[in-house]
């Protein structure tokens, strides 16, 4: 096992490196610059920029040097300081700029989470070892309905009838009077007031999804050949369906937190602009419009980089859960 999870970390060592690389490449891909659009900006305001100006602002914001340049520097502070960089937009550091938003993210995402599992776990397991029974396909039906549903829509819906029918804006993790007030007891106690509506919403599809696959892969694990033996000599059922059938059917949830982590972070963007939720999804949409690259560069390297390891979670929990896995397919 731990010859397994030291090659599994080895790897990842080239592969930052790569992904650094074609993060802060994707953010030059697309024609001209935050620069660009600045002087955009002021020219529809009626300024004229002068070409000292320009020259100015290419040397103030660093465009002056070329790409490479900009990346080693970026990724030089990244490594040794833990500094990401100036956001161009907010005129503040990457970090100081994210700061409140990511824990908000976080917390609404870690929540979610927890209740998709909750929820979606022993319905699949009840789906599977009760098939065709009403509650089947009631569960069923429902799963189907979160399936097609996109949670934004799920989203203007619920906000358009709680309005329409209590005159209730749900909308805001916090009531109008702590929105900009600092942190207290009181401003706590009411996010967990409007927090479950993030929750639900954002939970339904992620719920149905994992309702399908626990069900589907549980059926399968239950026709094997050794389900059938257990039985046969008298196994009591409760223990065997979660000694062994849970055990492996469980897998694929496991394996889906490579991208449960980046989740977490990058949060729902659209139904967070729906609910008007101060999460990092609205900030990074809008740090990809205005090509605020140091900002959207930073975002993507931290996905990036939660996606790889998530994967090394969800690999070393699949070798600990399934004997059978191991690196290259060699069994210890």
């Amino acid at each position: 096992m731990l010859t397994y999870i030291g090659q599994r970390l080895l790897q990842l060592i080239p592969l930052l490196i790569a992904i650094s690389i074609i993060s802060f490449a994707l953010i030059q891909l697309p024609p001209g610059d935050y620069l660009t659009t600045y002087i955009n900006q002021l020219e529809l305001s009626g300024t004229e920029v002068s070409e000292g100006t320009v020259i100015s602002l290419k040397r103030q914001y660093g465009l002056d040097k070329p790409i490479y340049v900009q990346y080693f520097i970026w990724i030089k502070n990244i490594v040794l300081h833990g500094d990401f960089g100036r956001s161009f937009t907010w005129n503040e550091p990457v970090a100081d700029v994210i700061g409140e938003r990511l824990g908000l993210t976080i917390v609404i995402s870690i929540m979610t989470l927890i209740f998709t599992w909750i929820v979606a776990i022993p319905i699949g397991i009840y789906s599977a070892v009760r098939q065709y029974s009403i509650l089947d396909y009631v569960f069923t039906l429902i799963g189907f309905i979160g399936l097609a549903l996109p949670n934004f829509l799920i989203a203007l819906v619920v906000v358009y009838t709680v309005f329409v029918n209590t005159g209730i804006a749900i909308t805001g993790l916090f009531s109008p009077e702590y929105a900009s007030a600092p942190w207290s007891i009181a401003k706590f106690f009411d996010m967990l007031q409007r927090i479950w509506v993030p929750i639900l919403i954002i939970g339904t599809a992620g719920t149905a999804g994992l309702i399908r696959v626990m069900r589907g892969m549980l059926l399968d694990e239950l026709q094997k050949q050794y389900v059938i033996t257990a039985r046969a000599k008298g196994l009591k059922e409760g223990k065997l369906l979660f000694k062994y059938p849970v055990r492996m059917a469980i897998n694929p949830l496991i394996s889906t937190i490579g991208w449960t982590l980046p989740a977490i972070i990058s949060g729902e963007a659209i139904v967070s602009i729906v609910l008007n939720l101060p999460t990092t999804g609205p900030m990074l949409l809008d740090a990809l419009m205005t090509q605020d690259m140091y900002l959207a560069g930073s975002f993507i390297f931290i996905l990036s980089v939660l996606t790889v390891i998530g994967t090394l979670i969800s690999d070393i929990l699949l070798a600990w859960i399934d004997p059978r896995i191991r690196f290259g397919g060699v069994q210890e």
